[in-house]
């Protein structure tokens, strides 16, 4: 029997599936199995076929990855799941929802025909995140899964890649079609990037004849695309914004957030005012203590930092926050130190008190976990970043919980760091919503997170700020889950301790957290509640 070369299978799975739509044989279930089936089938349905190592994202097979869509939505549909526990129900509204994410793709987001920083080729460092924040490309090269010297495996996924950057760089130039001088800019910044991480590549293989010329050549390919960008679309048509109606829909059927763009509006606007008066507090009762100056030495900040790890990483271990097994640990290097007039907003934070931002890094930890999760469809990030409720609000929300339960007694200063990031993502995301919907233009949402920001910790100039605005309108929703992610995990909190009432502990409740995966927050408060008024919402 021949096989099918695993580049094709995608293709040859899109081909099937569209003779099997058009037949209409679709044979009804009540099987776990079969949905556990299907999520296979469409992770491999969903990347695409590749050509001497380079993805298809041309239209044609954009056109027949669109038209097959259909199948996956009748196939779930076949399956029944009346009878099901809800952990079994939820995971089929996962697939519900990555199936949904796809057809948003084609329906109105198109990276491949829009953004040309879905054709970044290369990552040197790795996301915090289960998976990469803003939409990319299925072949990216991420340096930070190999050591140097490299490996014989290594070596061929190098050769590999690099090989198939040219013809990336020349698909990128043909299906760009939808640019718009935002993403432009972007672009050019993203790829600018990328050929400064190439000429380090480059010098890390420079004992590597064959590769060191590989990825010359690709740098190369790089810096053209970027000159393309330049000289090519200098008049691109204005950016606009997904607008409301797409944002809702997006958030509704994708990401499975229970509110629509006004109710997000409204709970970033309160989540600001709650954090400048919690900040105006902190700074009443520290008003006779001095400020703290930023590190002004490398070993000083490494010292800062060194000490902030400690004390997080027994504070969840004496104070039973949650079980910590043995192969957890928290490392955050830093090989430079920065001027202080050159400090951009996370790096005010970190050369103050490392503290605060210390606990956002519970990231880490649970990536550590996610590595033995074994789950057939949780066990791996979950397509369309429908996690980021759930990742990016429990980041964030640890940052204010572990101060409440005790972290930052003795960091009075430090509180007040605590308070001014709260209210810099509450900025962000009320800037990323109205951008959205066409309510601001990018060099007014400068100015204006900019002026909001406490005590200028973000420039009008800020790099930060404006990384952050390329991140949130290729990706939308994504600036608000920070802090309708933090919201959605005190709600949880609060109805679980309502439930369990003095039966209810920290550690009860993060471990069982913990153990059900990095999914939507609001399937998530289902499953651990059995509360299903924000399912019933969504649906």
């Amino acid at each position: 029997m021949k096989l099918i070369q695993p580049r094709l299978f995608p293709l040859v799975l899109t081909l099937a599936l569209t003779t099997l739509l058009n037949c209409g044989k679709i044979t009804p279930s009540t099987e776990y199995t079969d949905l556990i089936t299907l999520s296979d089938d469409w992770q491999q349905f969903e990347k695409p076929s590749l050509n001497n190592g380079m993805p298809d994202y041309s239209q044609e097979a954009m056109r027949r990855q669109k038209n097959a869509i259909p199948l996956f939505e009748k196939r779930l549909k076949a399956i029944y799941t009346g009878q099901w526990p809800i952990t079994q129900k939820v995971d089929w509204a996962i697939l519900q929802a990555e199936i949904n994410g796809l057809r948003f793709n084609h329906d109105v987001l198109r990276p491949w025909s829009k953004n040309p920083l879905f054709y970044v080729v290369i990552q040197m460092d790795e996301a915090d995140v289960p998976d990469r924040e803003w939409p990319e490309m299925s072949t990216v090269m991420n340096v930070f899964n190999h050591e140097f010297p490299l490996n014989a495996d290594s070596k061929a996924i190098f050769t590999s890649k690099l090989k198939a950057v040219p013809a990336v760089m020349t698909q990128a130039k043909e299906n760009l079609t939808e640019l718009t001088d935002y993403f432009v800019a972007f672009g050019i910044q993203a790829h600018e990037r990328a050929s400064k991480d190439l000429k380090t590549l480059i010098y890390s293989l420079q004992n590597e004849a064959e590769l060191t010329m590989l990825a010359v050549t690709a740098k190369k390919a790089v810096d053209e695309f970027i000159l393309w960008l330049k000289d090519d679309n200098s008049h691109c048509p204005a950016y606009q914004g997904i607008g409301k109606a797409a944002f809702n829909r997006y958030m509704k059927e994708v990401h499975l957030v229970p509110y629509n763009w006004d109710e997000q509006l409204l709970l970033l606007n309160r989540e600001l005012q709650r954090s400048l008066a919690g900040l105006a507090m902190e700074e009443q009762r520290n008003r006779h203590l001095p400020q703290i100056l930023p590190a002004s030495t490398l070993a000083e900040l490494r010292q800062r930092i060194d000490t902030a790890i400690s004390q997080f990483m027994a504070f969840l271990d004496t104070e039973t926050i949650f079980t910590l097994p043995d192969y957890m640990h928290l490392e955050f290097p830093v090989n430079r130190l920065i001027p202080e007039e050159q400090l951009d907003f996370f790096y005010h934070i970190l050369y103050r008190d490392p503290l605060p931002l210390i606990c956002h890094q519970v990231h880490w930890l649970e990536k550590q976990r996610e590595l033995h999760n074994l789950h057939p469809i949780r066990g791996q990030a979950l397509l369309s970043k429908i996690w980021d409720s759930r990742a990016e609000g429990l980041a964030t929300g640890f940052e204010e919980l572990m101060m409440q339960a005790g972290l930052m007694k003795d960091n009075h200063r430090g509180r007040e760091l605590n308070y001014i990031m709260l209210a810099f993502r509450a900025v962000r995301a009320i800037a990323a919503l109205k951008l959205h919907a066409n309510e601001m233009t990018l060099e007014e949402a400068m100015a204006w997170g900019s002026r909001n920001t406490p005590r200028h910790y973000a420039g009008q100039d800020s790099p930060m700020l404006y990384g952050d605005y390329a991140l949130y309108l290729s990706q939308p929703g994504y600036g608000c889950s920070y802090i309708i992610g933090k919201i959605q995990l005190d709600k949880l909190i609060a109805d679980r301790r309502s439930q369990l009432g003095d039966a209810f502990t920290l550690k009860l409740f993060l471990d069982d957290y913990f153990a059900r995966g990095v999914i939507p927050a609001s399937l998530l408060r289902w499953e651990i509640t059995g509360l299903d008024d924000e399912v019933k919402r969504l649906r």
